[in-house]
């Protein structure tokens, strides 16, 4: 596969709760960076866990994947039943066929609000 398609694969995985499929995506020596939360997770045992722990009321929605060589970029929208809706922002890199590193910059959905000052300037999403 290619990596984008790996990429894609890794979500569709994620969604499926296809744990096993998506450790076979992921290298033994995976490290992925939570810069937000401050957090790093080394190991794909610890990568899998994580997503299938996490409380459920979750679904995926891949709004992008782009690819540059061996460097994937993903946007993907996280809406959970009870924790509203987060956005999140991939950086992989595939390495041998799988995914070998991350940094993942996950934000919820009105975090971040837009100032009064901004508003003559913007419009709203």
């Amino acid at each position: 596969m290619e990596p984008s398609e790996i990429v894609y694969a890794l979500w569709e995985r994620m969604q499926a709760r296809d744990w096993a499929g998506l450790r076979d995506l992921l290298a033994e020596d995976l490290v992925v960076e939570w810069p937000v939360s401050g957090e790093r997770i080394v190991g794909r045992a610890n990568y899998v866990r994580i997503n299938a722990e996490y409380p459920e009321g979750w679904s995926i929605r891949v709004l992008r994947v782009v690819a540059d060589g061996d460097q994937v970029v993903s946007e993907v929208e996280v809406p959970h039943e009870t924790m509203g809706v987060h956005r999140v922002a991939s950086f992989w890199t595939v390495r041998e066929g799988r995914v070998a590193a991350g940094r993942e910059y996950w934000s919820e959905l009105g975090s971040d609000p837009s100032p009064e000052w901004r508003s003559a300037l913007v419009e709203r999403l």
